[in-house]
């Protein structure tokens, strides 16, 4: 944390980086990146981003606030759960996820997001 006060909006992010189906958008605020995912309905990581991530599961760790939608999320252990608006969820290293239904997903991502969507 910064010793000073910041403010910041996803309206006017620091970065975006589209994929098909989705965008993350990343803030650089108090000395940390926070990243706020839009995924589409249609959108799936194995399908869309691991040919950017190069890696057969998501191997990025993620910490995030669900806003919006329902996203799917199955471990690379054959865990899986819904992941819907108002959870926080945290995720290791080794995870496929999809959006469920026609509703777009967001959600804030305060760890992992940097290295979201970015080849390896």
């Amino acid at each position: 944390m910064t010793s000073k006060a910041e403010q910041k909006s996803f309206d006017t992010p620091d970065e975006t980086r589209n994929f098909e189906f989705g965008a993350l958008h990343l803030l650089s605020i108090g000395g940390a990146e926070i990243g706020m995912l839009v995924l589409q309905p249609g959108w799936r990581w194995s399908s869309h981003v691991k040919p950017i991530a190069g890696t057969e599961l998501c191997e990025a760790p993620h910490f995030q606030y669900h806003a919006q939608g329902t996203l799917h999320v199955v471990m690379g252990d054959g865990t899986e759960f819904d992941a819907r608006p108002g959870d926080v969820t945290a995720l290791p290293e080794g995870h496929d996820a999809w959006v469920v239904g026609d509703e777009p997903v967001v959600l804030v991502d305060w760890y992992g997001a940097s290295n979201y969507g970015k080849a390896q």
